[in-house]
């Protein structure tokens, strides 16, 4: 192979991709059913947002079934006691317990003051909720 085909070969190997790449982002801005007037654009804003969406998760519907429980009661001990028996239930959340556990010291803390949310401590996911009520201060 002479020098100025390889020289060919090495510039059409750096260009080619960068050639390739940027015919196909056009080719994919100028699709026929791309309606691109401003009527067809989405947009988000707080007005066009009506609710949060639901998580899926077990341990983010559990997290958010003991908070809203938290706010209704305001009492951390039953909702760290509703923790457990749900953690017993389904031995699959053991791994969330902590962190479960850690987001209802927080709200428990912002909701009644550290001193009085630190008295509902239960042995319940080791020291998390503890630790959620002194992440708070």
């Amino acid at each position: 192979m002479t020098h100025s085909a390889r020289r060919i070969g090495r510039s059409l190997a750096l260009v080619l991709p960068v050639v390739l790449v940027l015919s196909g982002t056009l080719a994919v801005t100028m699709v026929p059913w791309a309606d691109n007037t401003p009527s067809q654009v989405l947009t988000a804003s707080a007005e066009n947002v009506s609710t949060r969406a639901k998580p899926s998760a077990p341990q983010d519907v559990l997290r958010d079934k003991l908070l809203g429980e938290l706010q209704e009661t305001k009492d951390p001990g039953v909702v760290l006691t509703h923790l457990q028996q749900e953690v017993n239930k389904r031995p699959s959340l053991f791994d969330y317990c902590g962190v479960i556990a850690h987001a209802i010291g927080e709200a428990a803390a912002r909701l009644q003051g550290p001193t009085l949310a630190q008295k509902a401590a239960r042995p319940v996911c080791d020291t998390s909720y503890a630790a959620g009520v002194a992440s708070f201060r």
